[in-house]
């Protein structure tokens, strides 16, 4: 039976908050709530770095390259560390699939949880100062407590997600999430070190004028994107696109609007991965009233098959998806 959600006033700290909503969920024992914490904990940490990355020596690129082929940033290193050392400290993980792991991070067989995680979104932006961003997902294990963990814990699908968010570094830094009950926002007030409730109940609009999209691959299009494209130019719609998968989606969440990365002749199966991007968002859209899928297919209902699977990604207010699954 779900329990109705406890309205709390802007302001609200986000461990109170936690606190006072943890009994919506049915597994209520404590440690989900415990790991939103560690969660947010980290990204404070995470967030101190990229705010003085300038000043010391972790701009640039660590010279390796990460499990998708990218070349990886040293801040993607030093946050894929942070929020490790966070989770396993916390002992409410049992596994950690990550962006910057090939395989997944086995942390503690007696963990509860399962988290998928992308520690720093938009990598190119790091050195120039644009908003980047963590994504993460949190799933309930399958296999008994205290056993080796299987398969079937780790490739679930995305509607069996207890929980999901991201964190937004950018003007100000910012905390979003859901546990199937609605989307919360919650902003960092850096004198006193607190995410506090600044977004309460999050909805995208139902419409919206905004596309977000590199058109600069626009020549692999397929032709029913072109078209999409096309309505969007013809109905005034804007532009905006910023490269970082988290400021993107934020900005579409709040004004309205649509983000897409169909597949290309580069990428034929997409770019973004389904475990720990395009899940997390496609859950927080829902929760909020928006929409995500692949083209045909509600993103939650894909079974994944791999860590690392890609998938094209259509997602943001409900009228701008459909219009575009139409196409």
């Amino acid at each position: 039976m779900e329990t109705s959600r406890i309205a709390l006033p802007i302001g609200t700290a986000l461990d109170r908050f936690i606190k006072n909503n943890q009994d919506q969920f049915q597994y209520t024992s404590g440690e989900l709530s415990q790991l939103l914490r560690d969660i947010a904990l980290a990204s404070k940490v995470v967030n101190r770095e990229i705010n003085k990355a300038g000043l010391i020596d972790i701009m640039g690129a660590m010279g390796s390259q990460n499990s998708g082929g990218e070349q990886q940033q040293k801040l993607d290193v030093l946050a894929n560390i942070r929020f490790t050392r966070a989770l396993s400290k916390g002992g409410e993980v049992c596994a950690l699939i990550s962006e910057e792991t090939e395989s997944y991070v086995d942390l503690n067989n007696h963990g509860k949880y399962v988290i998928a995680i992308d520690p720093l979104d938009g990598s190119s932006n790091i050195d120039v100062n644009v908003s980047i961003g963590t994504i993460f997902s949190i799933y309930r294990r399958k296999s008994p407590i205290g056993q080796a963990i299987t398969d079937r814990d780790i490739l679930q699908k995305g509607e069996e997600q207890v929980a999901a968010g991201y964190i937004l570094y950018g003007s100000s830094t910012m905390l979003v999430y859901t546990t199937g009950h609605g989307v919360n926002g919650f902003t960092l007030e850096p004198s006193l070190g607190e995410y506090v409730l600044s977004h309460p109940d999050m909805k995208i609009p139902v419409d919206g004028k905004i596309y977000s999209i590199n058109e600069g691959s626009s020549n692999s299009f397929s032709t029913s994107v072109k078209a999409y494209l096309q309505f969007c130019k013809d109905n005034g719609h804007t532009a905006r696109y910023i490269g970082s998968l988290v400021a993107d989606f934020h900005r579409n969440l709040l004004k309205g609007g649509i983000y897409l990365y169909p597949a290309t002749a580069k990428d034929p199966n997409g770019k973004l991965r389904l475990m720990y991007e395009c899940n997390a968002l496609a859950f927080i859209a829902e929760q909020a009233g928006g929409k995500g899928t692949d083209g045909k297919e509600r993103i939650l209902k894909i079974q994944p098959t791999s860590l690392h699977q890609r998938t094209p990604f259509y997602v943001g207010s409900a009228n701008m998806v459909e219009k575009a699954e139409s196409c």
